[in-house]
């Protein structure tokens, strides 16, 4: 039996590869009721083929839209670097613009359909203990659940990850605050697009969740206004996603009307606007004690930069459960899993620190005040396609790789 700690993104993810795989399991959810919260994500053709293999193409366009376009402008809209993503870039897979609550739903109503009353919820993880052959999950209710591994999907909080590493405290913020909300929009740059603008002490990112409706016109527009503040203001336990003020940031953003999309009018359009700030953790030098491993934000939170998050807990969850098939429950296959999985992740946080695929607005802005008639004797290209390429291929979805690879688990063993 593995125990599972969480029912986010990675949790479920796993719970369904561990089905398709025949593998015994149980997850267990602190909230008593699982609901579609959050904002838009993003997720990657390398995660988007996992997803298919588990037989979830139709459900993925019933609730989100393939993305086409990806890029980067100046703080007055001018083109930096614009790329086609998913299908459109040559993958075999697309990637996926959804609601991240809508997501989780998916996730979540397709395992239950396919092994039953698995997601165990108010049942919120204190602890374990472990040894070298078995693991035990110790809940706040004080019940002691024991299995063959344990796995912490729980999270940036996560309390088995609090209990690896007592002394780490809270996330690390940068500085930086982000708005989140989704506003009735039409779409931009020829429809199914995402694009950042600014540079890094302000910037704004949009696209859209759904199609146009036929007889409004209007999508769901996901966006993001981000900010750097005072780094000496105190977050309260409050401040990691709190309903905010439109009137702290809107002012600052009232000038970016590009044209081709209203910055400021999107945020005006929003219903209720969530405050986030921009954390991540310290990389371990390991995630596995005996018989408990991390995986998903428990094992590597990281700055939402690149699009990678919820897309790196579905590798985990694919790559955990390979190797549980070809190393039987045990923990040597988490540490064949961590082998794999943590230099990448790791390698994935220290990008998304300074050079992750967003750095070329600053380059622009620190070269010329992002202010030019032409960036080619500025910028060139070249230079530009290198550092897309780079993260590309470290956070695994570069195209020639990722087609020319074989599928990590594949389609056929799926369980229906």
């Amino acid at each position: 039996m593995i125990l599972i700690a969480g029912a986010g993104i990675a949790g479920l993810t796993l719970g369904l590869t561990l089905h398709q795989l025949g593998l015994p399991f149980r997850i267990y959810e602190r909230v008593a009721g699982l609901r579609p919260l959050g904002v838009g994500i993003n997720i990657q053709p390398n995660a988007v083929r996992e997803l298919f293999d588990l037989g979830l193409e139709a459900e993925l366009d019933r609730i989100g839209i393939r993305t086409r376009q990806y890029g980067f402008y100046t703080k007055t809209g001018l083109p930096i670097w614009v790329e086609p993503r998913g299908l459109a870039a040559g993958y075999a897979w697309p990637q996926f613009s959804l609601h991240r609550g809508q997501f989780q739903m998916l996730l979540l109503k397709a395992l239950q359909d396919r092994a039953g009353e698995v997601v165990e919820t108010d049942a919120a993880v204190a602890g374990f203990e472990t040894d070298d052959r078995s693991a035990t999950l110790i809940l706040t209710d004080g019940r002691r659940v024991s299995g063959d591994l344990a796995i912490a999907a729980d999270g940036i909080h996560s309390a088995i990850r609090k209990q690896m590493v007592p002394h780490e405290g809270e996330p690390i913020w940068n500085g930086a605050i982000m708005w989140r909300g989704t506003s009735p929009g039409r779409h931009f740059l020829g429809g199914n697009a995402m694009f950042l603008a600014g540079h890094d002490t302000q910037r704004f990112v949009a696209y859209p969740l759904t199609p146009e409706d036929p007889e409004t016109g209007l999508a769901t527009i996901n966006w993001i206004a981000e900010m750097r503040v005072d780094p000496a203001r105190v977050l309260a336990k409050g401040d990691w996603n709190r309903p905010a003020d439109k009137a702290d940031f809107l002012p600052a953003f009232q000038g970016w009307d590009f044209g081709w999309v209203d910055c400021p009018g999107l945020i005006r359009a929003s219903g209720v606007v969530y405050e986030y700030p921009m954390v991540d953790r310290e990389p371990l030098p390991s995630w596995t004690q005996g018989c408990v491993t991390l995986m998903g934000d428990a094992a590597h939170a990281t700055y939402p930069v690149g699009s990678n998050g919820a897309t790196q807990a579905i590798i985990d969850a694919r790559k955990l459960g390979a190797a549980v098939r070809d190393h039987g429950t045990t923990r040597d296959a988490l540490l064949a899993y961590e082998a794999v999985m943590r230099p990448r992740a790791e390698g994935i946080l220290r990008a998304n620190r300074g050079k992750g695929p967003d750095a070329v607005m600053q380059m622009v802005e620190d070269l010329c005040g992002g202010v030019f008639d032409d960036l080619e004797p500025i910028l060139p290209r070249a230079k530009l396609a290198a550092h897309a390429e780079h993260y590309k291929r470290l956070s695994g979805f570069s195209v020639e790789v990722l087609n020319g690879q074989p599928p990590i688990i594949g389609a056929m063993e799926v369980v229906a």
